[in-house]
């Protein structure tokens, strides 16, 4: 693992764990294990306090001398919550719309407040749009989901265009969620996703497209649809 490679070059590593017992056999220079659902290596969304101590934990390792070492974060920030989070399998939607460009229009408001509340971070970007590029994103999934032969004009050479669209739904689940943060802040991380999965165009559009994959029969796309939409 790159930790080794960087250890060996004289650079100290450490790392968050949210699997202990592949940590344990993989044995990693440093280590700290955080007991949080997956995706959420840092704690609660919107809990800098919790965060900002879970990264101090983690640097704090640094100071072993040698490894590996493996450290339990001492609090679970998530304790007697159901952390299995609700997907599309287990969500009947109650609306239909396939209007993705019509509603990340209306949630555009929202998402220019969430990144002015946070400096411009987001994690839009794993696709390589930005969050300007949103509306034309959504265009060529909404086209995609309806089995036209759309793809995107700045798509990477080596990047399969089915592997591409899984990146860019990422993308829009990160635009529709931080939109939905904003505009809701107090609402639980449970209900944000049955929002998504019942009631947002956004969440049709993923299902679609994980059906077109699908309907491929190709073994290949479905770890792809699989990503898209559970």
């Amino acid at each position: 693992m790159i930790a080794r490679v960087l250890e060996a070059a004289g650079l100290a590593t450490t790392s968050i764990s949210l699997v202990r017992e592949h940590t344990e056999r993989v044995k990693p220079p440093r280590a700290l294990f955080v007991p949080f659902p997956f995706g959420h290596p840092l704690g609660r969304p919107d809990d800098p306090a919790l965060q900002h101590a879970v990264v101090r934990a983690a640097l704090a390792l640094l100071d072993a001398p040698a490894g590996p070492v493996l450290v339990d974060y001492p609090e679970d920030a998530f304790a007697g919550e159901d952390l299995n989070l609700p997907q599309a399998a287990a969500i009947q939607p109650t609306m239909t719309s396939l209007d993705l460009a019509g509603e990340v229009a209306a949630l555009q408001p929202h998402h220019a407040a969430w990144l002015a509340a946070h400096d411009g971070r987001t994690a839009i970007g794993v696709s390589g749009v930005t969050p300007a590029q949103m509306p034309e994103l959504a265009r060529f999934l909404e086209g995609y989901a309806a089995d036209t032969d759309a793809d995107w004009p700045s798509r990477p050479a080596d990047a399969p265009l089915p592997q591409w669209v899984r990146w860019a739904t990422d993308d829009l689940k990160a635009y529709e969620f931080e939109a939905r943060m904003a505009a809701r802040p107090d609402e639980g991380y449970h209900a944000r996703h049955r929002w998504f999965w019942a009631e947002t165009a956004a969440g049709n559009v993923c299902r679609a497209i994980r059906d077109r994959l699908k309907a491929a029969g190709d073994p290949r796309l479905d770890a792809a649809a699989f990503g898209i939409a559970r």
